[in-house]
C-alpha cells in the first residue's frame, strides 16, 4: 500500500513518514502543493494525507486539481483550522475525510486504514442518496423535485451524512466534523439538529432516511435499498 504525504513542516512530515512506515505503508513525502499534484497524477496512491496550509497553493486547490484530473485516491485533509466552514470547504473540494491538529496518531492511522479499505471511487459533484440530492456548489438540497431549505449547520450535517451513506456515525465524530474540534457545549446538540433534519427532509415526505443506530449514533440510509430483493 502506497501513501502520499503532503506536508511542508519537516518535523511533522518526518513523524508522518515514520508512523505510516511502521504501519506497513510505502510512503512518499512532498512539501508543496504543486509537487503533490504532479506526483499524484504521475503515480497511483492508495491514499493521500494532505495538509491544508502549504507554501504555494493550499490543500483545497490541490484536491480540486486532482479531482479535475480524475485522480480519485481517497484523501484525508489535515489542518490546524477548526472552523466548520473550512471542513465543509475541504469536503466540497473533494476530500474524503478531515482531521484537525493536534490529533492522535492512532486516530490518523485508523482513518487512513478506513480510506484504504474504501478504495478510489469517482465523486459526482452532486451527492445523491435515493431521491435526496445535495449540491455543494449551489448549496442546495432537493427531495425529488422539491427544494428543501436548510440552515448552514443543517446543511453541513446533512452533507457529512451524505458523504458517508449507510455508515453508522458516532455523535463525537459528527461533533468534530460539523461543529468544532474543541466543542465544549452540550453534545446533545447533535440530537437536536438530527431532529431538525428529520423535520425537513423526512417527515414532510413520509420518509425515515435518517436512522438512529442504538448505542452508536446516526446513519443516512437509502430507502430504495428496502425494495431490493435480499
Amino acid at each position: 500500500m502506497r501513501i502520499l504525504v503532503v506536508e511542508d513542516t519537516p518535523k511533522m512530515a518526518g513523524l508522518l513518514r515514520r508512523g505510516l512506515t511502521e504501519e506497513g505503508y510505502a510512503v512518499d513525502v512532498v512539501g508543496t502543493g504543486v509537487d503533490a499534484v504532479w506526483l499524484a497524477t504521475e503515480q497511483s496512491f492508495d491514499a493521500i494525507v494532505l495538509d491544508v496550509v502549504l507554501p504555494d497553493i493550499d490543500g483545497f486547490e490541490v484536491c480540486r486539481r486532482l479531482r479535475r484530473e480524475h485522480r480519485w485516491a481517497p484523501l484525508l485533509m489535515l489542518t490546524a483550522k477548526d472552523d466548520v466552514s473550512d471542513r465543509v470547504r475541504g469536503l466540497d473540494s473533494g476530500a474524503d475525510d478531515y482531521l484537525t491538529k493536534p490529533f492522535a496518531f492512532e486516530e490518523l492511522f485508523a482513518r487512513v486504514r478506513s480510506l484504504v479499505r474504501r478504495g478510489p471511487h469517482e465523486r459526482s459533484p452532486v451527492l445523491e442518496v435515493g431521491d435526496l440530492a445535495l449540491d455543494p456548489a449551489e448549496h442546495s438540497v432537493r427531495r425529488g423535485d422539491r427544494l428543501v431549505d436548510l440552515t448552514p449547520r443543517e446543511f453541513a450535517l446533512l452533507h457529512y451524512l451524505m458523504q458517508h451513506p449507510r455508515e453508522a456515525l458516532t455523535r463525537a465524530r459528527l461533533l468534530e466534523h460539523v461543529w468544532d474540534f474543541a466543542f465544549e457545549g452540550d453534545p446533545n446538540i447533535v440530537d437536536v439538529y438530527i431532529g431538525y433534519l428529520r423535520d425537513k427532509i423526512d417527515r414532510p415526505f413520509k420518509r425515515a432516511s435518517v436512522e438512529t443506530v442504538r448505542g452508536v449514533g446516526y446513519r443516512l440510509r437509502n430507502e430504495s435499498d428496502d425494495a431490493r430483493p435480499a
